[in-house]
């Protein structure tokens, strides 16, 4: 698949701390990647520079194309209905007709279209913003935890409606830092640590590379030369 966004030496300085260090990796068109990493290993932060928001100190984020990006934890047009804010998205970045309609349903949002932002509750503000995020006419969507405030039948739902948008063509960079949801929707993986990047590939990639790095079964911390889940290959691995 096409590169879509290369990310190479990317690095942040929070005065002498450095949050993130010559961090590299790309994003193909069409793929759902999973930027995963503990609360403070710099995923917010790497969001944040890619999307433009923040300066990085050195470094670069090429792109062929213009991208979106969700930020977690914010309630914009707090006093306006769900349906206000997908209609004035859908409106002004010109969104496919029927469009609309396919991401309600996909988010299970026709029962809170008419209840105000401010009011909904994380999980619900959550899916509403996703919708907003998929109704822009950006091809690539970079959200931040997407799946927080969800519980497992939510997380699986918007989980399979994230698939369904890959499928047809968006490509979706997004941050978790629950592995187990990370595994069942991204297609590849990046797994940072500390603001440096641990591995990057798919599941497959991913423990054959923590493996290696444990060595013959019984020599690794872990007791075992072969691993099977994301879970593991990321506690192998960093």
């Amino acid at each position: 698949m096409a590169v879509v966004i290369r990310i190479a030496d990317l690095t942040k300085h929070y005065g002498s701390i450095r949050a993130l260090d010559r961090v590299s990796f790309e994003v193909r068109r069409g793929e759902i990647l999973g930027l995963i990493g503990p609360n403070g290993s710099g995923k917010t932060t790497l969001f944040e520079c890619i999307g433009g928001v923040l300066p990085f100190d050195a470094g670069s984020v090429a792109a062929d194309q213009p991208l979106f990006y969700l930020p977690d934890a914010i309630a914009p047009w707090p006093a306006q209905p769900v349906r206000w804010a997908l209609d004035f998205t859908a409106g002004y970045f010109g969104a496919p007709s029927g469009l609309r309609d396919i991401v309600v349903n996909a988010l299970s949002l026709e029962p809170l279209l008419d209840q105000r932002i401010g009011r909904l509750s994380k999980g619900q503000r959550k899916r509403a913003l996703l919708a907003v995020g998929l109704l822009t006419s950006r091809q690539v969507v970079l959200a931040d935890e997407p799946f927080d405030g969800l519980d497992l039948r939510q997380t699986r739902e918007v989980g399979a409606a994230l698939r369904s948008f890959a499928r047809d063509g968006r490509t979706l960079v997004l941050s978790i830092h629950q592995i187990g949801d990370a595994a069942r929707v991204c297609d590849r993986f990046v797994l940072l640590s500390g603001g440096t990047i641990r591995g990057e590939g798919t599941l497959d990639e991913l423990t054959a590379l923590a493996s290696a790095r444990i060595g013959p079964p019984g020599t690794g911390s872990l007791g075992s030369g072969t691993l099977g889940t994301l879970e593991e290959a990321f506690l192998a691995l960093t």
